[in-house]
């Protein structure tokens, strides 16, 4: 079977390397959806976080100087370990994502607003 006759479709819609190697003792998925008019604020992480928009939209910027994003359905993201992330919030809509927390023996995915 060729690939133009494969039922499968396999495409990369991210590959982020990290700064530096990170021993992954387990991955930690969480569903967290936001109301509508939500603004979270300026926030850090203690790890790296990989997300995955499910439905609805995020207003997404990572440095204050950084560009501000739309996130839609099918959209991913990296927010860098303990790299300030200026915005993740909602307008007139709500958002639902997946979150993936890559963590090291022992760590807790932590926020921290700032």
């Amino acid at each position: 079977m060729t690939s133009a006759e494969s039922p499968i479709s396999r495409v990369v819609v991210l590959d982020q390397h990290l700064p530096e190697p990170l021993p992954v003792q387990h991955v930690e998925v969480r569903r967290i959806t936001i109301e509508p008019h939500t603004a979270l604020g300026a926030h850090v992480h203690n790890g790296p976080v990989f997300g995955n928009i499910v439905s609805g939209k995020a207003v997404y910027q990572q440095a204050a100087d950084g560009e501000v994003q739309i996130l839609h359905p099918g959209d991913v993201f990296y927010e860098p370990a303990v790299d300030r992330i200026s915005r993740f919030d909602t307008e007139d809509e709500g958002v639902t994502f997946l979150a993936y927390f890559p963590l090291t023996a022992g760590q807790d995915a932590t926020l921290d607003l700032i």
